[in-house]
């Protein structure tokens, strides 16, 4: 039976996320409630109360808000103003919707930046089309959408004149391409205090052809002076936003060591999932503090790791079954993480593998390994 005293958090998102949040969640007193759309969606099973319902409805969000003593996010496509009107009667929203305003949109997000000497790459708004073939010679640029991109999707990489028919005919940002050396994440904890906990960045190796992350190595390889960089820009632009939560600041290093921000995303992380098992305190944990009030925790790594996403294989759709999972599971200090997930799609987040290794090339080798035998595919191809 639950006790009337405990307090009583929301999630909004039902997805991986929010599945590894509440499987943290079950370390501490505290009712969970999530609100999803989808009743067989990762989440829905490990919630104390479950809510069908859209995150991004005002409606949906106020009435599952209105009951909770604190409320979160595992995505930040939600109804701020419904949030907006809960943080005005006295639910603690972490982050605060003024903060999912300014990150939810590219543009604000870039101004946000620019406001407070963030470094950045350069950029044009576009409002059409036609506004980018205009700047032409700003070539070769990454065009992103405003609103709605994530995961590779809302983004198009313009590199001569002739890719601009690619171009978003929507309000978008062009921002200047950067010979990317290296490309960080850097995890960031901040409490209602004001009290900050970093953890060690990560370096992290897309999919050229999906644009998603294909896997991770922790401690990123930098130099201590560029390490510093990361940590006092990751922390300017936490520290700008005065609102507690966690926070994953993507940064690129070009040839010359310079660090510019790419974006931000304010909550638990696909860069941090390796901190589950490779950390005292993993980023899952780290917000429960946060949102209950305890002490943050410690962020150090206890072993390297290497991360591996587990993506839908190419040509399978469907009812999912994992080819290799066996041979996986024998491997020493892999750490298998399914997401629930029934139906598989080529590209789809379906679960990570996170090794550890005092050896970075043992990591290396078992993490290809992975990649290559532990495959979703779907039943009867």
């Amino acid at each position: 039976m639950q006790s009337k005293n405990l307090p009583v958090a929301g999630i909004l998102g039902g997805g991986q996320l929010g599945r590894m949040l509440l499987q943290a969640a079950a370390n501490y007193p505290v009712i969970t409630h999530v609100l999803e759309n989808d009743e067989s969606a990762p989440a829905a099973h490990l919630c104390h109360r479950f809510t069908k319902g859209d995150i991004r409805n005002f409606d949906d969000v106020y009435a599952f808000g209105k009951g909770l003593d604190a409320i979160t996010i595992e995505i930040e496509n939600v109804n701020i103003e419904a949030l907006e009107k809960l943080e005005s009667e006295g639910v603690k929203v972490y982050p605060r919707p003024s903060v999912l305003r300014t990150i939810k949109s590219k543009i604000l997000q870039k101004e946000y930046y620019s406001k407070y000497d963030i470094p950045s790459a350069p950029y044009h708004i576009t409002n059409n089309a036609a506004e980018v073939t205009a700047l032409k010679d700003f070539l070769p640029a990454v065009h992103k959408s405003a609103e709605g991109g994530y995961d590779g999707r809302g983004v198009e990489i313009l590199k001569t004149e002739k890719d601009i028919e690619n171009a978003f005919d929507g309000p978008s940002i062009l921002e200047k391409m950067i010979p990317v050396h290296k490309e960080i994440a850097q995890i960031v904890a901040i409490n209602d205090k004001g009290d900050t906990a970093l953890y060690p960045p990560v370096e992290m190796v897309f999919d050229p052809y999906l644009n998603l992350l294909d896997y991770q190595v922790c401690p990123a390889e930098i130099e201590t002076k560029t390490l510093w960089k990361v940590e006092a820009i990751a922390l300017s632009v936490v520290r700008n936003f005065k609102s507690p939560g966690i926070y994953a600041v993507e940064l690129l290093i070009d040839k010359d060591g310079n660090v510019l921000v790419n974006e931000t995303a304010p909550r638990v992380h696909n860069s941090g999932h390796h901190t589950i098992e490779a950390h005292y305190s993993s980023q899952f944990d780290m917000l429960w503090r946060i949102i209950l009030g305890y002490p943050l925790g410690n962020t150090a790594a206890i072993i390297p790791s290497i991360m591996v996403n587990i993506l839908g294989a190419e040509g399978h759709s469907g009812d999912v079954v994992y080819q290799g999972l066996e041979d996986v599971m024998k491997i020493d200090n892999a750490f298998v993480h399914l997401y629930g997930k029934s139906q598989t799609k080529p590209g789809r987040k379906m679960g990570h593998v996170t090794v550890l290794s005092k050896e970075k090339q043992d990591m290396l080798h078992k993490a290809n390994k992975i990649k290559r035998i532990l495959l979703p595919t779907a039943q009867g191809h």
